[in-house]
Protein backbone atom coordinates (compact mmCIF):
# COMPACT_ATOMS: atom_id res chain seq x y z
CA UNK A 1 0.00 0.00 0.00
CA UNK A 2 1.58 3.43 -0.81
CA UNK A 3 0.80 6.66 -0.55
CA UNK A 4 0.43 9.81 -2.35
CA UNK A 5 1.88 12.00 -1.00
CA UNK A 6 5.61 13.17 -2.58
CA UNK A 7 6.35 16.43 0.01
CA UNK A 8 5.96 17.19 3.42
CA UNK A 9 4.05 20.13 3.71
CA UNK A 10 4.45 20.88 7.83
CA UNK A 11 1.68 23.54 9.13
CA UNK A 12 1.94 26.83 8.49
CA UNK A 13 2.41 27.18 11.91
CA UNK A 14 3.48 24.57 14.74
CA UNK A 15 0.44 23.63 17.05
CA UNK A 16 0.54 25.15 20.39
CA UNK A 17 1.86 22.95 23.28
CA UNK A 18 2.62 23.88 26.76
CA UNK A 19 5.25 22.97 29.15
CA UNK A 20 5.52 21.52 32.05
CA UNK A 21 8.69 21.09 34.98
CA UNK A 22 11.90 22.80 34.74
CA UNK A 23 15.84 21.45 32.66
CA UNK A 24 13.37 18.91 30.33
CA UNK A 25 16.04 17.16 28.34
CA UNK A 26 16.68 19.52 25.08
CA UNK A 27 16.16 16.57 22.72
CA UNK A 28 12.84 15.33 24.25
CA UNK A 29 11.45 19.01 23.50
CA UNK A 30 13.08 19.13 20.60
CA UNK A 31 10.80 15.72 19.89
CA UNK A 32 7.47 17.59 21.23
CA UNK A 33 8.01 20.60 18.76
CA UNK A 34 8.56 18.17 15.58
CA UNK A 35 5.65 16.67 16.63
CA UNK A 36 3.74 20.16 16.87
CA UNK A 37 4.99 20.66 13.00
CA UNK A 38 2.71 17.59 11.45
CA UNK A 39 -0.44 18.69 9.13
CA UNK A 40 -2.64 16.18 11.38
CA UNK A 41 -1.41 18.24 15.12
CA UNK A 42 -3.57 20.53 16.79
CA UNK A 43 -2.30 20.93 20.32
CA UNK A 44 0.33 19.45 22.23
CA UNK A 45 1.77 19.77 25.93
CA UNK A 46 4.99 18.45 27.37
CA UNK A 47 4.84 16.50 31.52
CA UNK A 48 7.59 17.44 33.52
CA UNK A 49 8.57 13.77 33.97
CA UNK A 50 9.67 14.51 29.93
CA UNK A 51 12.63 12.05 28.49
CA UNK A 52 13.43 10.67 24.84
CA UNK A 53 11.26 8.29 23.36
CA UNK A 54 10.70 6.85 19.99
CA UNK A 55 8.87 9.63 18.19
CA UNK A 56 7.15 11.35 20.71
CA UNK A 57 8.67 11.72 24.04
CA UNK A 58 7.98 9.77 26.84
CA UNK A 59 5.52 12.30 29.12
CA UNK A 60 4.06 13.86 25.50
CA UNK A 61 0.46 14.65 24.80
CA UNK A 62 -0.36 15.24 21.56
CA UNK A 63 -3.94 15.82 20.01
CA UNK A 64 -4.79 15.19 15.98
CA UNK A 65 -7.45 15.55 13.98
CA UNK A 66 -8.44 12.12 12.33
CA UNK A 67 -5.59 10.30 12.44
CA UNK A 68 -3.72 8.28 15.04
CA UNK A 69 0.53 7.53 15.62
CA UNK A 70 1.16 4.23 16.51
CA UNK A 71 4.46 5.57 18.19
CA UNK A 72 2.91 8.48 19.83
CA UNK A 73 0.71 5.50 21.80
CA UNK A 74 4.23 3.65 21.90
CA UNK A 75 5.06 0.34 21.64
CA UNK A 76 4.19 -1.05 24.73
CA UNK A 77 0.01 -0.07 24.02
CA UNK A 78 -1.82 0.32 27.38
CA UNK A 79 1.03 0.26 29.74
CA UNK A 80 -0.72 0.78 32.69
CA UNK A 81 -0.54 1.57 36.66
CA UNK A 82 -2.98 -0.55 39.09
CA UNK A 83 -3.73 -0.60 42.95
CA UNK A 84 -5.26 -2.78 45.06
CA UNK A 85 -6.01 -2.17 48.74
CA UNK A 86 -5.79 -5.99 51.03
CA UNK A 87 -7.64 -6.62 53.78
CA UNK A 88 -4.18 -7.36 55.69
CA UNK A 89 -2.97 -5.01 58.48
CA UNK A 90 -0.07 -2.96 57.44
CA UNK A 91 2.43 -4.98 59.95
CA UNK A 92 2.30 -7.92 57.69
CA UNK A 93 4.86 -6.20 55.16
CA UNK A 94 7.40 -6.91 58.30
CA UNK A 95 5.84 -10.08 60.25
CA UNK A 96 4.50 -11.84 57.22
CA UNK A 97 7.40 -10.94 54.51
CA UNK A 98 8.11 -14.32 53.12
CA UNK A 99 4.73 -15.06 52.35
CA UNK A 100 4.20 -11.73 50.51
CA UNK A 101 7.84 -12.74 48.81
CA UNK A 102 6.08 -15.89 47.86
CA UNK A 103 3.27 -14.59 46.30
CA UNK A 104 5.07 -12.05 44.07
CA UNK A 105 7.73 -15.17 43.23
CA UNK A 106 4.40 -17.04 42.28
CA UNK A 107 1.98 -15.28 41.06
CA UNK A 108 3.72 -13.38 37.96
CA UNK A 109 6.61 -13.89 35.74
CA UNK A 110 9.20 -11.24 34.68
CA UNK A 111 11.20 -11.00 31.64
CA UNK A 112 11.21 -11.01 28.10
CA UNK A 113 8.95 -13.89 27.22
CA UNK A 114 8.20 -14.89 30.42
CA UNK A 115 5.16 -16.86 30.07
CA UNK A 116 2.65 -19.43 32.40
CA UNK A 117 3.13 -23.01 31.90
CA UNK A 118 -0.71 -23.45 32.37
CA UNK A 119 -2.16 -20.47 30.79
CA UNK A 120 -4.42 -17.88 32.88
CA UNK A 121 -7.90 -17.54 32.28
CA UNK A 122 -9.98 -14.69 31.39
CA UNK A 123 -12.49 -13.14 29.59
CA UNK A 124 -10.55 -11.03 27.22
CA UNK A 125 -9.06 -14.29 25.33
CA UNK A 126 -12.86 -14.67 24.39
CA UNK A 127 -12.66 -11.51 22.67
CA UNK A 128 -12.49 -11.63 18.84
CA UNK A 129 -8.67 -11.50 18.10
CA UNK A 130 -9.92 -11.59 14.49
CA UNK A 131 -10.10 -7.94 13.85
CA UNK A 132 -6.72 -7.68 12.79
CA UNK A 133 -3.72 -10.05 11.59
CA UNK A 134 -1.87 -9.13 13.45
CA UNK A 135 -3.54 -9.92 17.25
CA UNK A 136 -4.82 -12.74 15.24
CA UNK A 137 -1.67 -14.32 14.70
CA UNK A 138 -0.08 -13.59 18.43
CA UNK A 139 -3.22 -14.75 20.11
CA UNK A 140 -1.78 -18.32 21.65
CA UNK A 141 1.52 -16.08 22.70
CA UNK A 142 -1.22 -13.59 24.34
CA UNK A 143 -2.81 -16.14 26.02
CA UNK A 144 0.37 -17.86 27.56
CA UNK A 145 1.78 -14.12 29.08
CA UNK A 146 -1.40 -13.38 30.74
CA UNK A 147 -0.45 -12.18 34.09
CA UNK A 148 3.04 -11.72 33.51
CA UNK A 149 4.98 -8.51 33.84
CA UNK A 150 7.53 -7.90 31.45
CA UNK A 151 10.99 -6.15 31.93
CA UNK A 152 11.91 -2.45 31.49
CA UNK A 153 10.55 -0.40 34.68
CA UNK A 154 7.59 -2.84 35.08
CA UNK A 155 7.50 -4.21 38.55
CA UNK A 156 5.01 -5.80 41.25
CA UNK A 157 5.51 -4.55 44.61
CA UNK A 158 3.76 -4.12 48.07
CA UNK A 159 3.67 -1.51 49.95
CA UNK A 160 1.75 0.99 52.88
CA UNK A 161 -0.32 3.62 51.59
CA UNK A 162 -1.07 6.34 53.63
CA UNK A 163 -5.11 8.23 52.07
CA UNK A 164 -5.52 11.47 53.39
CA UNK A 165 -9.00 11.93 51.61
CA UNK A 166 -11.99 10.49 51.47
CA UNK A 167 -12.05 10.70 47.46
CA UNK A 168 -10.15 7.72 46.95
CA UNK A 169 -12.91 5.34 47.97
CA UNK A 170 -11.90 4.35 51.39
CA UNK A 171 -11.91 5.61 54.47
CA UNK A 172 -8.76 8.00 55.10
CA UNK A 173 -5.93 5.68 57.06
CA UNK A 174 -2.84 3.52 56.40
CA UNK A 175 -3.52 0.44 54.45
CA UNK A 176 -1.33 -2.21 52.81
CA UNK A 177 -1.56 -2.59 49.32
CA UNK A 178 -0.47 -4.23 45.70
CA UNK A 179 1.02 -1.83 42.78
CA UNK A 180 1.61 -3.15 39.60
CA UNK A 181 3.00 -1.47 36.55
CA UNK A 182 3.30 -3.44 32.93
CA UNK A 183 1.60 -3.53 29.36
CA UNK A 184 0.40 -5.42 26.62
CA UNK A 185 3.90 -8.05 26.48
CA UNK A 186 4.82 -9.23 23.34
CA UNK A 187 1.79 -9.03 21.61
CA UNK A 188 1.49 -5.36 22.19
CA UNK A 189 4.90 -4.76 21.25
CA UNK A 190 4.13 -6.93 17.96
CA UNK A 191 1.03 -4.38 17.11
CA UNK A 192 3.16 -1.44 17.59
CA UNK A 193 5.94 -2.14 15.31
CA UNK A 194 3.89 -3.10 12.41
CA UNK A 195 1.39 -0.15 12.36
CA UNK A 196 4.23 1.86 12.83
CA UNK A 197 5.90 0.40 9.63
CA UNK A 198 2.80 0.96 7.62
CA UNK A 199 2.26 4.11 8.93
CA UNK A 200 6.02 5.21 7.48
CA UNK A 201 5.33 2.92 4.45
CA UNK A 202 2.33 5.34 3.50
CA UNK A 203 4.22 8.55 4.13
CA UNK A 204 7.30 8.61 2.86
CA UNK A 205 7.51 11.94 2.63
CA UNK A 206 8.76 12.72 6.43
CA UNK A 207 11.61 13.94 6.94
CA UNK A 208 14.02 11.74 9.05
CA UNK A 209 13.27 13.71 12.38
CA UNK A 210 9.54 12.95 12.33
CA UNK A 211 9.41 9.27 10.28
CA UNK A 212 8.48 8.41 13.66
CA UNK A 213 5.07 10.18 14.01
CA UNK A 214 3.89 8.51 10.69
CA UNK A 215 0.43 8.54 11.40
CA UNK A 216 -2.82 7.03 10.35
CA UNK A 217 -6.03 8.40 9.18
CA UNK A 218 -8.23 6.83 10.78
CA UNK A 219 -10.79 6.75 8.06
CA UNK A 220 -8.83 4.50 6.15
CA UNK A 221 -8.60 0.77 6.89
CA UNK A 222 -5.15 0.68 8.45
CA UNK A 223 -6.61 3.54 10.64
CA UNK A 224 -9.49 1.52 11.68
CA UNK A 225 -7.30 -1.73 12.00
CA UNK A 226 -4.99 -0.14 14.46
CA UNK A 227 -7.58 1.33 16.60
CA UNK A 228 -9.18 -1.75 17.26
CA UNK A 229 -6.00 -3.48 17.99
CA UNK A 230 -4.85 -0.86 20.59
CA UNK A 231 -8.36 -1.23 22.01
CA UNK A 232 -7.91 -4.79 22.31
CA UNK A 233 -4.43 -4.27 23.92
CA UNK A 234 -6.19 -2.01 26.07
CA UNK A 235 -8.64 -4.49 27.55
CA UNK A 236 -5.55 -7.46 27.23
CA UNK A 237 -3.39 -4.96 29.52
CA UNK A 238 -6.13 -4.46 31.94
CA UNK A 239 -6.76 -7.91 32.18
CA UNK A 240 -2.98 -9.00 32.77
CA UNK A 241 -3.04 -6.83 36.03
CA UNK A 242 -6.56 -8.34 37.01
CA UNK A 243 -4.68 -11.99 36.87
CA UNK A 244 -2.22 -10.94 38.80
CA UNK A 245 -3.59 -8.92 41.57
CA UNK A 246 -6.49 -11.60 41.42
CA UNK A 247 -3.92 -14.75 41.83
CA UNK A 248 -1.84 -12.57 44.49
CA UNK A 249 -5.29 -11.73 46.88
CA UNK A 250 -6.60 -15.85 46.40
CA UNK A 251 -2.82 -16.96 47.10
CA UNK A 252 -3.07 -15.01 50.50
CA UNK A 253 -6.38 -15.88 51.11
CA UNK A 254 -7.69 -12.41 51.61
CA UNK A 255 -10.46 -9.78 50.12
CA UNK A 256 -9.92 -6.69 48.36
CA UNK A 257 -10.83 -3.70 50.00
CA UNK A 258 -10.50 -0.96 46.79
CA UNK A 259 -9.02 -1.12 43.11
CA UNK A 260 -7.37 1.90 41.16
CA UNK A 261 -5.88 1.70 37.63
CA UNK A 262 -4.76 3.88 34.63
CA UNK A 263 -3.65 3.34 31.36
CA UNK A 264 -0.50 5.75 30.77
CA UNK A 265 0.30 4.61 26.79
CA UNK A 266 -2.94 4.86 24.98
CA UNK A 267 -4.69 7.02 22.76
CA UNK A 268 -8.50 9.05 23.40
CA UNK A 269 -11.22 10.24 21.16
CA UNK A 270 -11.75 13.34 23.89
CA UNK A 271 -13.64 16.58 22.90
CA UNK A 272 -11.00 19.33 24.14
CA UNK A 273 -11.46 23.05 23.96
CA UNK A 274 -8.59 23.74 22.17
CA UNK A 275 -6.11 26.72 21.71
CA UNK A 276 -7.15 28.35 18.98
CA UNK A 277 -10.63 28.58 21.13
CA UNK A 278 -12.35 25.84 19.58
CA UNK A 279 -14.68 23.04 20.56
CA UNK A 280 -13.55 19.74 18.62
CA UNK A 281 -12.86 15.91 18.93
CA UNK A 282 -9.43 14.81 18.72
CA UNK A 283 -7.29 11.96 19.24
CA UNK A 284 -5.45 12.75 22.22
CA UNK A 285 -1.87 10.42 22.77
CA UNK A 286 -0.67 9.82 26.00
CA UNK A 287 2.76 8.46 25.57
CA UNK A 288 3.73 8.21 29.61
CA UNK A 289 0.80 10.65 30.66
CA UNK A 290 -2.08 10.00 32.98
CA UNK A 291 -5.02 11.05 32.17
CA UNK A 292 -5.81 14.09 34.48
CA UNK A 293 -9.69 14.93 33.58
CA UNK A 294 -11.25 16.91 36.15
CA UNK A 295 -11.97 14.85 38.86
CA UNK A 296 -10.39 11.81 37.36
CA UNK A 297 -7.87 9.14 39.82
CA UNK A 298 -4.81 8.06 38.71
CA UNK A 299 -1.66 6.61 39.80
CA UNK A 300 1.91 8.05 39.61
CA UNK A 301 4.28 5.78 40.67
CA UNK A 302 8.16 7.08 42.08
CA UNK A 303 10.81 4.62 41.68
CA UNK A 304 11.64 1.34 43.95
CA UNK A 305 12.91 3.24 46.36
CA UNK A 306 10.64 6.64 46.09
CA UNK A 307 7.06 7.03 46.95
CA UNK A 308 3.77 7.33 44.06
CA UNK A 309 0.89 8.63 44.72
CA UNK A 310 -2.58 8.45 44.01
CA UNK A 311 -4.09 11.79 42.62
CA UNK A 312 -7.24 13.66 41.41
CA UNK A 313 -6.95 15.39 38.13
CA UNK A 314 -8.04 19.13 37.72
CA UNK A 315 -8.91 18.67 34.19
CA UNK A 316 -6.34 21.56 32.91
CA UNK A 317 -7.49 22.59 28.97
CA UNK A 318 -3.89 23.59 28.21
CA UNK A 319 -2.76 19.89 29.18
CA UNK A 320 -5.17 18.27 27.68
CA UNK A 321 -6.39 17.17 31.10
CA UNK A 322 -2.97 14.82 31.44
CA UNK A 323 -0.11 14.48 34.12
CA UNK A 324 3.25 12.90 34.60
CA UNK A 325 3.10 9.27 34.42
CA UNK A 326 5.85 9.10 37.46
CA UNK A 327 9.15 10.39 37.84
CA UNK A 328 11.17 9.98 34.66
CA UNK A 329 14.62 9.11 33.97
CA UNK A 330 17.17 11.49 34.48
CA UNK A 331 19.67 9.60 32.55
CA UNK A 332 20.30 6.59 30.05
CA UNK A 333 20.76 2.93 31.22
CA UNK A 334 23.72 2.83 30.47
CA UNK A 335 25.04 5.78 31.95
CA UNK A 336 23.10 4.52 35.66
CA UNK A 337 24.69 1.19 34.62
CA UNK A 338 28.21 3.38 34.64
CA UNK A 339 27.52 5.71 38.10
CA UNK A 340 26.13 2.93 40.23
CA UNK A 341 26.90 -0.09 42.17
CA UNK A 342 24.30 -2.05 43.67
CA UNK A 343 25.95 -1.86 47.07
CA UNK A 344 25.27 2.21 46.67
CA UNK A 345 21.83 0.76 45.47
CA UNK A 346 21.12 -1.10 48.69
CA UNK A 347 21.97 1.04 51.18
CA UNK A 348 19.78 3.65 49.68
CA UNK A 349 16.69 1.18 49.78
CA UNK A 350 17.95 -0.38 53.13
CA UNK A 351 17.74 3.47 54.90
CA UNK A 352 14.19 3.69 53.05
CA UNK A 353 13.13 0.32 54.43
CA UNK A 354 12.50 -1.62 50.80
CA UNK A 355 13.21 -5.10 50.05
CA UNK A 356 14.11 -5.89 46.37
CA UNK A 357 13.77 -8.97 45.16
CA UNK A 358 14.90 -8.48 42.10
CA UNK A 359 15.81 -5.73 39.53
CA UNK A 360 18.39 -4.49 36.79
CA UNK A 361 21.33 -1.83 37.35
CA UNK A 362 19.82 -0.06 34.97
CA UNK A 363 16.17 0.81 37.31
CA UNK A 364 18.20 2.36 40.71
CA UNK A 365 16.02 5.03 41.75
CA UNK A 366 19.18 7.68 41.21
CA UNK A 367 18.49 7.22 37.90
CA UNK A 368 15.24 8.65 37.77
CA UNK A 369 14.14 12.46 38.50
CA UNK A 370 13.30 13.30 42.22
CA UNK A 371 9.09 12.76 41.89
CA UNK A 372 8.16 15.34 44.98
CA UNK A 373 10.33 17.83 42.00
CA UNK A 374 7.99 16.08 39.44
CA UNK A 375 4.81 16.31 42.02
CA UNK A 376 5.86 20.35 42.72
CA UNK A 377 6.03 20.89 38.88
CA UNK A 378 2.15 19.83 38.50
CA UNK A 379 0.52 21.08 41.12
CA UNK A 380 -2.01 22.96 39.10
CA UNK A 381 -2.82 19.49 37.04
CA UNK A 382 -3.59 17.32 39.79
CA UNK A 383 -4.07 16.88 43.85
CA UNK A 384 -2.02 14.51 45.86
CA UNK A 385 -4.95 12.15 47.65
CA UNK A 386 -2.94 9.85 49.02
CA UNK A 387 1.02 7.96 49.42
CA UNK A 388 2.69 4.85 48.73
CA UNK A 389 5.76 4.00 50.02
CA UNK A 390 6.65 0.84 48.73
CA UNK A 391 8.54 -2.09 50.83
CA UNK A 392 8.83 -5.23 48.47
CA UNK A 393 9.81 -4.81 45.38
CA UNK A 394 10.06 -6.82 42.19
CA UNK A 395 11.07 -6.12 38.97
CA UNK A 396 13.01 -8.45 36.01
CA UNK A 397 16.30 -9.60 37.02
CA UNK A 398 19.25 -7.96 35.67
CA UNK A 399 20.40 -8.64 32.24
CA UNK A 400 16.92 -8.52 30.68
CA UNK A 401 16.33 -5.57 27.73
CA UNK A 402 14.03 -3.29 28.51
CA UNK A 403 10.36 -3.32 26.84
CA UNK A 404 9.11 -0.24 28.68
Amino acid sequence: MKTLHSEFTPRESDAPYQVWGQDLEPDAVRQMSNACKLPVAVAGALMPDAHVGYGLPIGGVLATKDAVIPYAVGVDIACRMKMTVLDLPVKALEDDKSRLTKALERETRFGIGATFQSKRAHGVMDADWRITPVTLAMKDRAWGQLGTSGSGNHFVEFGELTIAAPAVGIAPGTYLALLSHSGSRGTGAQVAQYYSRLARDLHPELPKALSHLAWLDLSTEAGQEYWAAMELMGRYAAANHESIHASIARALGVEVWLDLENHHNFAWRERHRLPDGGDAEVIVHRKGATPAGAGVLGIIPGSMGTPGYIVRGKGVAASLNSAAHGAGRRMSRTKAKQLFTWDITRQFLRERGVTLLSAGLDEVPMAYKDIEEVMAAQRDLVEPLARFEQRLVKMAPSGEPPED
